[in-house]
């Protein structure tokens, strides 16, 4: 497993946010299904069209995560999980705080999972969850998740 670009959501992050539609930076191999279509990096996750509800952990380094970042963006409905950094950069002053609807940062370090749901590591900084359209931030705020939830 690429420990920097292909965490395993854990299930109880992604279960009270789903069902999803597309997840477009699904992992490879062996993994918990999170999405009805998912696009791994074989497939390239931002040359394909994105339809319905999204969910979205992209690949934490750049220039990767800024182009997933502003894609979600763009799409403006689903849910996407990223790094706690980054709040000066213009990326995420236009694609997060410019176009989110809300914002919850995750208490604590998530701890993801490897192939077959075993447990992996956590990044050695925080993550939050960004919901793009009111519904998903409805969800996100009745989700359960611990953390301060936001409206933006």
């Amino acid at each position: 497993m690429d420990l920097k670009n292909e965490w395993y959501t854990p299930a109880c992050i992604t279960d009270p946010l789903g069902p999803f539609d597309l997840d477009p930076a699904a992992p490879s191999g062996d993994h918990r299904r999170i999405a009805a279509r998912e696009f791994t990096k074989e497939y390239d996750g931002l040359a394909q069209p994105w339809n319905g509800r999204v969910w979205l952990n992209p690949p934490f380094s750049q220039p990767l995560l800024r182009q997933f970042v502003h894609h979600m963006a763009e799409h403006g409905n689903g849910v996407m999980l990223i790094p706690c950094r980054g709040f000066d950069t213009a990326w995420f002053q236009e694609d997060v705080f410019g176009k989110a609807s809300a914002i919850l940062f995750i208490k604590g370090r998530v701890t993801f999972t490897g192939p077959g749901d075993k447990r992996g590591g956590h990044p050695p900084i925080g993550t939050l969850l960004v919901a793009y359209g009111k519904d998903n931030a409805d969800i996100l705020g009745r989700s359960g998740i611990n953390g301060a939830f936001v409206h933006l």
